[in-house]
């Protein structure tokens, strides 16, 4: 590949950091694969193991269909330099993430896409997620919506102002434009990708019969959220991670070559 990092730099990193590495670029596989991807721009980004200061970025240019685990640079989060790699730093995934990533302790990962389903419901004037079914209901709660676009972000200062309307959130309808995500992990953060993406695919559908939505009542929505919150009934992996693991063994069948 192109831009893919020397193998004497990728033989210096960690056992963590090479597994955020595969994590990350198996991400970027899946989002194109599952149809979350828009040409060249969008940006799914993670902070590098072990130096708080930096996060990993594809080079810009890179198609999310080509990523693998050593094209990653090593960008700086407080003065958008390339630390590690080569390759050009996309000025807006810089703008929108270094600031998120610093402000935010939940985003150790950040994942924001032009998905078609949710970034249809940003167009709309009331863009929220409604609680007609179980999995809306179960997201409503994480949900921060930012209801003024400002233009392309091109200043750090935007991704400054989204980190405060996410609050401890960890899904962000942006007005206008699209969704960002965060989580602790690249599992947690790509599991609430595919899952808002459902859930507005699915309201979209009903919204399109013309028929009145059916609101769940309020004591279903609550004890709804309630239960899925965290994974109390299970022991081990989170259901995010053995979703994460079950796509990455999809992946490993279809596109093994995102692990080189």
């Amino acid at each position: 590949m192109q831009f893919r990092v020397s193998p004497e730099t990728v033989s210096d990193t960690s056992a963590e950091q090479w597994q955020a590495r595969l994590d990350l670029a198996a991400a970027h596989r899946l989002a194109f694969m599952q149809g979350f991807s828009e040409g060249i721009f969008n940006h799914l980004t993670f902070v590098v193991p072990g130096q708080s200061d930096r996060y990993y970025q594809i080079p810009f240019g890179t198609h999310w269909s080509e990523v693998t685990a050593s094209c990653f640079m090593e960008v700086g989060i407080d003065d958008g330099k390339v630390k590690r790699g080569e390759g050009d730093v996309e000025r807006s995934c810089y703008c929108i993430h270094a600031p998120i990533h610093k402000a935010l302790p939940q985003a150790k990962a950040v994942f924001h896409t032009h998905m078609p389903f949710a970034s249809a419901l940003t167009r709309l004037e009331d863009p929220r997620i409604k609680e007609i079914g179980q999995t809306e209901t179960g997201m409503a709660g994480k949900i921060a919506y930012d209801d003024e676009y400002t233009g392309p972000a091109f200043d750090p200062a935007e991704g400054e102002r989204l980190a405060k309307v996410i609050g401890d959130k960890t899904i962000l309808f942006m007005a206008n434009h699209g969704i960002s995500t965060v989580g602790e992990t690249i599992a947690a953060a790509y599991d609430k990708l595919y899952y808002i993406e459902r859930a507005a695919q699915v309201q979209i559908y009903a919204m399109w019969t013309g028929q009145p939505l059916k609101k769940l009542p309020e004591p279903v929505v609550e004890k709804t959220q309630q239960e899925m919150r965290g994974n109390s009934y299970y022991t081990g992996l989170s259901p995010a991670e053995r979703h994460f693991a079950a796509l990455k063994r999809m992946l490993d069948r279809k596109e093994p070559d995102y692990a080189t």
